[in-house]
């Protein structure tokens, strides 16, 4: 994306815990408010009766608005779900395995926090997008910050898209607009009294 001329667009990202009954009409007034590109199954618990509750739930929600929906690690729970691919949080270890198992055509992207080496290393080997973080001030990975020269120099050289994530606020996202393909936004909405507005005002600051 080296002549942006487009706006980024957004990766939504669901809370990492939640009811799913409750979650489900929150996540659908936030998809037919706003346009996003594709949402992360991002809970944080490992039981499956669990994982696989919610998966179903924001399936129905996102495909019935034709968009993508991800989970994150669990590579047989997006097969067992229907889900359309999976976000790996351990750089470009297990690219090629995961590739293996899923297909072609599913999504396959990954987190590599602040990495160049390992964000050129998974998108060589196939990863769909690259995932850099955190930009703003939180614990996401080892908190070593992905800073804004690290996206202008991808955007201009690498043609796989990439992600800023962890932290977002209006200043951050003013300051990337120009250099990232996607914005991934999960607590920043989540954690307010009016998701669908919060999202809006990010969007708001990519204009």
């Amino acid at each position: 994306m080296s002549e942006q001329n487009e706006l980024p667009q957004i990766y939504l990202l669901t809370p990492t815990a939640f009811e799913p009954e409750e979650f489900a009409p929150k996540l659908a007034a936030v998809l037919d408010a706003h346009e996003v590109a594709c949402v992360r199954l991002a809970l944080a618990s490992k039981d499956e009766y669990t994982l696989g509750k919610a998966a179903d739930a924001c399936r129905e929600v996102c495909h019935a608005r034709d968009v993508a929906i991800v989970i994150e690690s669990h590579v047989s729970l997006a097969e067992r779900h229907g889900l359309d691919g999976v976000h790996l949080t351990d750089g470009a270890r297990s690219i090629r395995k995961v590739r293996k198992v899923l297909g072609d055509d599913a999504i396959v992207g990954c987190f590599c926090g602040a990495s160049k080496h390992d964000g050129m290393t998974s998108g060589e080997i196939g990863a769909d997008y690259i995932a850099f973080g955190p930009v703003g001030d939180t614990d996401l990975g080892d908190g070593t910050k992905a800073e804004r020269d690290l996206f202008e120099w991808w955007s201009m050289m690498i043609e796989v898209p990439v992600v800023a994530e962890g932290a977002l606020s209006i200043d951050l996202v003013k300051t990337f607009t120009p250099v990232t393909d996607f914005f991934a936004v999960g607590d920043e909405i989540w954690s307010t009294n009016d998701p669908v507005k919060a999202l809006g005002d990010l969007i708001a600051a990519m204009g």
